[in-house]
């Protein structure tokens, strides 16, 4: 059994879940534990989107992962989050893959501390966004945290 195959759909992206409907919004508490973003409805968006700024506002600086269909939703992503949280635009790091060439799911990790986001074909993961909020000074994990999946269009225009 050790050498079996693997069934081909055990390797596949999971399928978004459906968000909790109860009062019409979603918590960040209730998206720790997923490993892709749900799907929301756009009254959950809003409630979501304050309780996120509302920690990203306790924090100096931040950290994002984007796991994506393609290297073009990963970048689109990206921007539309630097856009709707007011963030300087990160730049690709020279090691970087030229979007064009990595095909299939990526990892996109950016970095606020270094302004450079680093970009990698990677399958199996997720899909969504993480934001990880840090401090300049001495770390206080009442204020610092990881937030996510949030769903890739969440700061969509």
């Amino acid at each position: 059994m050790a050498n079996a195959p693997v069934p081909s759909d055990s390797l596949a992206t999971p399928k978004p879940k459906q968000a909790p409907q109860g009062q019409g919004t979603s918590t960040l508490a209730d998206l720790a534990s997923l490993r892709t973003a749900p799907v929301l409805s756009p009254n959950q968006r809003p409630g979501l989107l304050a309780d996120l700024k509302s920690r990203l506002a306790a924090c100096d600086w931040f950290t994002i992962g984007v796991m994506a269909p393609s290297a073009d939703a990963a970048l689109a992503a990206l921007r539309a989050c630097e856009r709707a949280l007011g963030w300087p635009a990160l730049t690709a790091h020279g090691q970087n893959l030229e979007p064009k060439t990595v095909e299939g799911p990526v990892f996109l990790k950016g970095n606020q501390h270094s302004g450079q986001f680093m970009l990698r074909a990677e399958a199996g993961l997720g899909e969504g966004i993480l934001i990880s909020g840090h401090l300049k000074d001495e770390p206080d994990p009442a204020r610092e945290g990881t937030w996510g999946p949030l769903p890739l269009d969440l700061f969509d225009a």
